[in-house]
């Protein structure tokens, strides 16, 4: 009786120190996902407000994310939102401190805390207040922060060195405008090719270019949660032909990249018109200077009215945000391009009419 208490004893001592489950020690099975990722910038993260982290729980943690064990992270989540809240502060802090915006698929309590992080980047006061909203999060609130900092310390799978990039990346100044791809047909030229357009031909309205050029279907959505003051509709492109794509929109657009967070920036000639008479949407195109339209992206072959409470915020807000390509046509596939790096996005004007 005496040995099996005291095995107990070490097996919960051993579940306590790796954070592995009580059934995991007792049988000897506990693990680690290797290598761990160096963490130690957490140790200059704000919004932990000087506080001693568990920096072997934080790499095991963010380790377990990248290989995808299950068992592992909840064992480990436990742990840190129960005993460790100011490691689970600097986990969230490292990422949400430098970003404008938490981005719209994040949970409710992410976005709460989000403005606190942000607050806290230079200000120790405002640093120690975020710190505090931690502690005192209810356990539902606190996992969801902590699984969507994960998802931004495990994305993309990245080796063990790029974590700690990735945070200083986060850190760092804004990535420099994308740079928009040379016309191929430049190229052409420049060898002594003879290129003949359509203008050339003089056709005229007897041939109409949209249906010659890469088709695109769209389908609405918001940026944010409706207690967003800042929130606008959305609208998100997905092909419909073969050769609608990135590759396409970055040919034929000057959209910069986007990652799901703050907001692209606005171009007043990109225009979503919509019909007021049955709240429909007509299209998206890009004006020339003179008012006349140039690329013409999607055009509506059936008039579909919008929710109204879409339409009451597109009323309101005068500006659509407008990114692409996915997939599919849902909200799955944006968070997954929008986490791929392979989101363009502008931020349109409405034009009713």
């Amino acid at each position: 009786m005496v040995r099996n208490q005291r095995k107990k004893k070490r097996a919960r001592q051993r579940a306590e120190r790796t954070g592995a489950s009580y059934t995991s020690a007792t049988a000897g099975t506990t693990h680690v996902h290797e290598p761990l990722p160096d963490v130690d910038v957490l140790t200059r993260v704000p919004q932990a407000a000087g506080r001693t982290l568990d920096l072997v729980l934080a790499a095991r943690l963010v380790a377990a994310c990248r290989a995808g064990c299950q068992p592992c992270q909840r064992s480990l989540a436990r742990k840190l939102r129960t005993e460790e809240r100011g490691t689970l502060a600097a986990l969230a802090g490292a990422v949400y401190g430098p970003l404008p915006s938490p981005g719209f698929v994040a949970s409710q309590a992410t976005q709460e805390w989000a403005p606190l992080a942000r607050a806290g980047k230079a200000d120790p006061v405002a640093a120690a207040a975020a710190l505090a909203a931690v502690e005192a999060m209810s356990d539902d609130a606190a996992s969801d922060l902590l699984e969507d900092a994960l998802d931004h310390w495990a994305v993309g799978g990245i080796g063990a060195d790029e974590v700690t990039d990735m945070i200083k990346t986060v850190m760092s100044p804004g990535a420099p405008p994308r740079q928009r791809p040379a016309d191929p047909l430049d190229g052409l030229r420049a060898a002594g090719v003879t290129v003949v357009t359509l203008d050339d031909l003089g056709l005229g309205d007897d041939v109409d270019p949209y249906h010659l050029a890469p088709a695109y279907g769209v389908f609405p959505g918001y940026t944010g949660p409706e207690s967003d003051p800042d929130r606008m509709p959305m609208l998100t492109l997905y092909p419909e032909t073969e050769d609608a794509g990135i590759d396409d929109l970055e040919a034929r657009t000057d959209w910069e990249h986007w990652g799901l967070h703050g907001l692209p920036d606005s171009d007043p000639q990109w225009r979503v018109r919509a019909r007021i008479a049955d709240r429909s949407l007509q299209g998206l195109v890009h004006t020339r200077p003179d008012g006349a339209d140039g690329v013409e992206l999607w055009r509506a072959t059936e008039a579909v009215s919008m929710p109204q409470q879409w339409w009451d915020l597109l009323d309101r807000t005068r500006h659509v945000l407008v990114t692409g390509p996915v997939t599919e046509p849902d909200h799955q596939a944006l968070a997954a391009a929008g986490d791929a790096g392979e989101l363009l996005a502008v931020v349109a004007r409405a034009e009713f009419v």
